[in-house]
């Protein structure tokens, strides 16, 4: 009875290690049916990626063609360093594995040194990576100003006033150590355009600027405008040099007309002043007046209340009035009848 039960335990483990065998053969069947040309492209190359590897890259969310491709591509190249697992983490990381592979063997074709770390890096602070390298062996053209900013030349004005157009040409070749953190071309368009606009500006003459204009490159050129960027001023070419308005006349021309108009305010506000201080003279010619016929007014009240106390008599009166008559009479010969005609009646009143 024993052994009966011994043998029909043999029998099952048999049939199980029969089946995971199977399922195992199975398993490796699927695998290496499915990565069979990556896996022999890894074996004739030297890549050193197993199948098992490629199917683990697929659990991990790895494809295992660009990470095999880019292993082979850098054996091929006899580029040493890179490890799998770097591939694998640049791109879990958003990498581009394959143009960081390409950068590094064009630059190890071209001399330059360029490690994994460093690609990397570059790749994953958003630039090209390979157009930089291409641009550190072959040196790119960058307009000043750029065209698409809507300018084609840089004004700018000597000291006598007369306007000067430029247009310059940057060659610029990429600085991979300063790539990372380094600014881009927009800052060597402003800088190089700024360093334009100093040196014109410096010029006594527009002359000077039409006879010399590689001086201008030259000033710019010897001031370090590519410190801090993420490239390496090769030359700087002035392409063209045009004259445009004399800016100094319309400047005084506008200074003139503004101060025209300056005078003519001031002109204006005096004559107001004048009218106000007229019709304020006037004004107080009537207040005297009438001042003065209120009092001409208390003449006769006076001149009544005297009579009756006593203190005017009647002859008094007529030599008043014999002088008031005389004084009109002499006032009518000298020309000025007006008054003296007023005056009578109102001794009289």
């Amino acid at each position: 009875m024993h052994l009966f039960l011994a043998l029909e335990l043999v029998e099952i483990a048999k049939n199980g290690a029969m089946v995971v065998a199977a399922i195992f053969l199975l398993v490796f069947a699927i695998v290496f049916f499915k990565y069979a040309k990556l896996y022999m492209r890894s074996v004739l190359t030297g890549a050193g990626i197993g199948l098992f590897d490629m199917f683990a890259m697929s659990l991990r969310k790895v494809d295992p063609e660009v990470i095999t491709n880019a292993k082979v591509m850098l054996v091929q190249a006899r580029i040493e360093g890179v490890e799998r697992r770097d591939l694998e983490a640049h791109l879990l990381a958003g990498g581009n594995v394959r143009r960081v592979v390409q950068a590094m063997i064009s630059a190890n074709r071209a001399g330059l040194e360029l490690d994994f770390r460093t690609a990397a890096g570059i790749d994953l602070a958003g630039r090209d990576v390979l157009e930089a390298v291409t641009t550190c062996v072959t040196p790119k053209v960058i307009d000043c100003p750029n065209p698409e900013s809507g300018k084609t030349t840089i004004a700018a004005v000597a000291k006598d006033g007369i306007q000067v157009l430029a247009k310059a040409r940057v060659t610029v070749r990429t600085n991979i150590s300063r790539l990372v953190g380094g600014a881009g071309e927009e800052t060597i368009i402003a800088r190089v355009g700024e360093g334009i606009v100093s040196t014109i500006g410096s010029k006594d003459t527009h002359a000077e600027v039409l006879e010399n204009p590689d001086h201008i490159s030259k000033t710019v050129l010897a001031r370090g405008l590519d410190a801090g960027t993420a490239f390496e001023i090769v030359s700087i070419d002035i392409a063209d040099v045009d004259i445009g308005h004399n800016i100094g006349a319309r400047l005084q021309a506008d200074q003139a007309e503004a101060d025209k108009r300056v005078a003519q305010a001031m002109a204006e506000k005096r004559r107001a002043m004048a009218v106000a201080a007229e019709q304020e003279f006037k004004a107080h010619v009537q207040e005297n007046r009438a001042k003065v016929v209120l009092a001409e007014a208390e003449v006769p009240l006076a001149t009544a209340e005297a009579l009756r106390s006593g203190n005017l008599g009647v002859m008094d009166l007529y030599r008043l009035r014999n002088i008031d008559a005389d004084t009109t009479m002499r006032t009518s010969i000298a020309g000025d009848g007006g008054a003296g005609l007023d005056e009578a009646p109102r001794g009289e009143g």
